[in-house]
C-alpha cells in the first residue's frame, strides 16, 4: 500500500460518470497533481468534461490531503472537512453525508501506483456511479 508521500506528484486521470436516473455517461479527462505544502498534499486537477450531447467543458477540483497517523483526512479547498480513509487498509473507503445527499468512496491501491477511487452518491436528487483511474504521469 502507498505511503502518503508517494501520493505526491503528477498523476493521469480518466473519469466516468454514470448517470443511473438518465441512463447518460460523462467522460472526464486530464490530470491531477499533489503537491507538497505546509500542511499536507495540495491535490489539484483539471481537465475536459464530455457530457452527453454537450460540448466539453474545462472542469477543475481542489482539495487538501492531510496526513494524520495511518489516516488520510480529504478536506475542501475552503477548510470544510470532506473525507478520511486509510490506505493501508484492506477495503479503503470513506462516507460523507451532504444533506440531502449520501456519498460513499471506495479506494483500490491494489495495482500500485495505479489507483482507483469509486464514488457511489444517491439521495433525492442525485443518483450516480463516479470512478476516477489514477496513473503516474509520464
Amino acid at each position: 500500500m502507498p505511503s502518503f508521500a508517494e501520493f505526491a506528484g503528477a498523476w493521469t486521470l480518466s473519469r466516468r460518470i454514470e448517470d443511473h436516473r438518465a441512463g447518460a455517461t460523462a467522460r472526464f479527462e486530464g490530470t491531477a497533481r499533489l503537491d507538497p505544502v505546509e500542511a499536507g498534499l495540495a491535490y489539484s486537477e483539471e481537465g475536459q468534461l464530455q457530457m452527453p450531447g454537450q460540448p466539453p467543458i474545462r472542469a477543475e477540483r481542489r482539495y487538501l490531503w492531510v496526513k494524520n497517523g495511518a489516516q488520510v483526512s480529504v478536506f475542501f479547498d475552503d477548510g470544510r472537512p470532506f473525507h478520511s480513509f486509510i490506505p493501508g487498509d484492506d477495503t479503503p473507503g470513506a462516507a460523507h453525508w451532504c444533506d440531502p445527499d449520501q456519498y460513499d468512496v471506495a479506494y483500490d491501491f491494489s495495482a500500485w501506483p495505479h489507483w482507483t477511487a469509486r464514488w457511489r452518491v444517491h439521495g433525492p436528487r442525485k443518483d450516480y456511479t463516479l470512478t476516477s483511474h489514477y496513473a503516474p504521469a509520464p
